[in-house]
């Protein structure tokens, strides 16, 4: 087991020990505690005070902004349920009072036993230590509370310190809160009750919060607006304890308000009575254990719950239990914040400090946006890129590539059996001469072929646009990526990055006109195949001129390699015109698959190649050309660092600095505990 572990268990057993013995030996400890006027301190305050004084270290370098929450003792209660009088009479001293809101502010109270026969009293707030004393420190608080939340009625969330080291108080720590209103006085906001429920909820919301609820025994607990926001966080009460005030004035039924519990109080119920007029705190403490001892219903209440030695006790065996519960878990959450915090500020960029270094950066971002780009795109590796799919670039141009093939062989001009044969024909009776009648002229086919192809033009030169424009988000997304922490870069960059991939576009635009034109002015091809499928086409051409002009009877016909075609509007033709229309059709049926075939091919090279190129080439020459070439500060601009960056650097800084002071407090504490046992 770990120091902490040791010691917390150790603290743990000790305070559940104690609180387990409180009901048989209260009565005796009472007695004692009023009749010699010793202090109140808890018998284990030299065990406890060295953890207490950790975390309270702790809260005052407010370790709660990196979000480790601390054990703390948060006083709430309805304004006017006595709450100043009950930390008054545990402090043994005098808080502001008056009318409407006393506590404007978080009252941070550091309570501690002091063996000197003077007090001590500070104030700290704004990074200040403030000295004062027992007869001036209300005016004090209420300077303080000024300067913090304005001399007005309104409230703050910055909180103020009081440290009090005195003798016969104990050991505690408490964060003191406004007390509730729903109406406000003059000068208060018309939302004040919105602005301190907000204020508490903050501070009692943690579950390492125990929340000390004051409350009136004058008025019935269930309608307390403070119970009703505690049980919002505490449902079952089960770190919540209550303090019943003004016992002397509304004895009746207090006893059965303590014990029916009907607001589930989970740590049990302490009734005090208030300081009145000008008593002395020992007077009062007098006072008030005559009144448990002798009042014919306030004598009833069991005596582990009565008066404020009570109160303090409970409060100090509360406040060990849950240090030693919270404190390893708080050290392994400072350790792991420490270390993340660390590590995220060495994953950040150096600071350049010459124009040379700041080059040699440049030239970094430049390969390693170029190594991801020809991971993604040439390589098909998506390491990088493991959820977003749109970064699996190769995956993704094979769809692009073959919904670009699909819509070429699906698209109108594919349908080979509708209207069969009516547009050679026509084709053929315009192009007819003076000249033998058996001769196909080859100006026939050039002239379907090229009315086939300008239909299908706007396809190859849409999929450029798609494909370019899908590349360009690739490309300018890395490289944002890989320059993101030198925003002076960014701008250059990415116009580096538009103008290359608009001047590839432009290319690829150019390249598909150029072969668009190609096919519509040659009818060439060396693949074997067109003549194979023409040969197999023309061997059906007997009887399909045979059923045409023979068989009456027959209105389809079909064709092995195409399908069926109607026959019967071609009975009126001359069988020579039949036979040229049939074989100039089976030739462009051969040949426009190979025209088909050669678009996509064609496609995915030139794709494959200008990828390549923009990748290996390209694109390092536009942004050196673009950063380098202007001229224009871009590499010396990268010695400033960016606002984001810079903000991100001094609040990695600053929690880190933070996060050290907090472990190295732990630590002293700890070897100081190691060294007593």
């Amino acid at each position: 087991m770990s120091l902490v572990g040791s010691v917390s268990e150790e603290m743990s057993n000790s305070s559940e020990n104690q609180v387990e013995s409180l009901p048989q030996s209260i009565e005796e400890k009472h007695q004692e505690l009023v009749v010699s006027h010793v202090p109140i301190v808890s018998s284990f305050n030299e065990r406890i005070r060295p953890l207490l004084d950790a975390v309270d270290k702790l809260r005052h370098l407010q370790v709660m902004k990196e979000g480790i929450q601390l054990p703390t003792i948060v006083v709430v209660g309805d304004q006017s349920s006595g709450k100043s009088s009950v930390l008054e009479s545990l402090a043994g001293i005098s808080l502001p009072r008056g009318q409407g809101i006393c506590t404007r502010v978080p009252l941070i109270m550091r309570l501690q036993h002091h063996t000197a026969p003077e007090p001590e009293l500070s104030l700290e707030f704004n990074g200040k230590t403030v000295p004062t004393s027992e007869a001036k420190i209300a005016n004090a608080i209420s300077l303080a509370t000024d300067e913090i939340a304005g001399s007005a009625k309104g409230i703050s969330n910055t909180p103020l310190t009081l440290v009090v080291k005195k003798n016969g108080v104990p050991d505690l720590t408490m964060v003191d809160l406004p007390g509730i209103t729903r109406v406000p006085v003059h000068g208060q906001p018309e939302n004040i009750y919105e602005q301190i429920a907000d204020i508490i909820m903050e501070y009692i919301r943690p579950e390492e919060s125990i929340i000390l609820n004051v409350l009136s025994a004058t008025v019935d607990f269930t309608t307390c607006e403070s119970i009703r926001m505690s049980q919002k966080v505490d449902k079952n009460g089960e770190r919540t304890l209550a303090v019943v005030t003004k016992a002397d004035r509304s004895p009746e039924g207090l006893l059965e308000k303590v014990t029916a519990d009907d607001v589930n109080i989970g740590l049990g119920y302490v009734c005090v009575r208030n300081r009145i007029g000008d008593e002395s705190y020992k007077e009062a403490r007098k006072v008030e254990a005559d009144l448990f001892e002798s009042h014919p219903l306030l004598s009833k209440i069991d005596k582990s719950m009565v008066g404020i030695p009570v109160l303090a006790q409970k409060l100090v065996q509360i406040q060990a239990t849950i240090i030693a519960r919270c404190l390893p878990e708080i050290v392994r959450k400072i350790n792991e914040k420490l270390n993340a915090s660390i590590s995220e500020l060495n994953r950040m960029p150096k600071t350049l400090s010459s124009v040379g270094e700041a080059l040699t950066t440049f030239m970094g971002i430049v390969g390693s946006a170029k190594e991801s780009l020809n991971k993604i795109i040439v390589r098909g590796e998506y390491d990088e890129y493991l959820e977003d799919k749109n970064m699996h670039c190769t995956a993704r141009l094979v769809e692009m590539l073959n919904q670009y093939s699909g819509e070429l062989h699906n698209c109108s001009e594919n349908d080979l059996t509708g209207n069969f044969l009516m547009d050679e024909i026509q084709v053929l009776g315009e192009a007819k001469g003076i000249e033998l009648p058996n001769f196909l002229p080859r100006t026939t086919f050039l002239s379907i072929l090229q009315k086939k192809v300008e239909k299908v033009s706007h396809i190859p030169v849409a999929f450029v646009e798609k494909v370019w424009t899908y590349i360009e988000g690739v490309v300018i997304s890395v490289l944002m990526h890989h320059s993101e922490n030198y925003h002076q870069l960014q701008l250059s960059t990415r116009r580096a990055g538009h103008s290359l991939i608009a001047r590839m576009k432009e290319h690829s635009r150019n390249w598909v006109t150029e072969i668009v034109q190609m096919e519509k002015l040659t009818d060439y091809t060396s693949n074997p195949e067109y003549m194979n499928d023409w040969n197999k086409l023309m061997a059906q051409q007997h009887d399909f001129t045979r059923d045409v002009l023979e068989n009456g009877y027959v209105a389809a016909f079909k064709i092995e390699g195409l399908g069926v075609v109607p026959i019967a509007g071609l009975r009126g033709y001359e069988q020579h015109v039949l036979l040229q229309a049939f074989d100039l059709k089976m030739r462009m049926t051969a040949y426009w698959k190979i025209v088909l075939r050669r678009l996509v091919d064609f496609m995915a090279l030139h794709l494959q190649f200008c990828l390549r190129n923009l990748v290996n080439k390209e694109m390092e020459e536009e942004i050196v050309q673009e950063l380098v070439g202007r001229h224009d500060g871009a590499i010396e601009r990268m010695l400033e660092e960016s606002p984001a960056v810079a903000a991100k650097r001094e609040k990695l800084n600053v929690s880190i600095k933070l996060l050290s002071e907090s472990n190295n407090v732990l630590v002293n504490i700890m070897d100081k505990i190691a060294s007593n046992i």
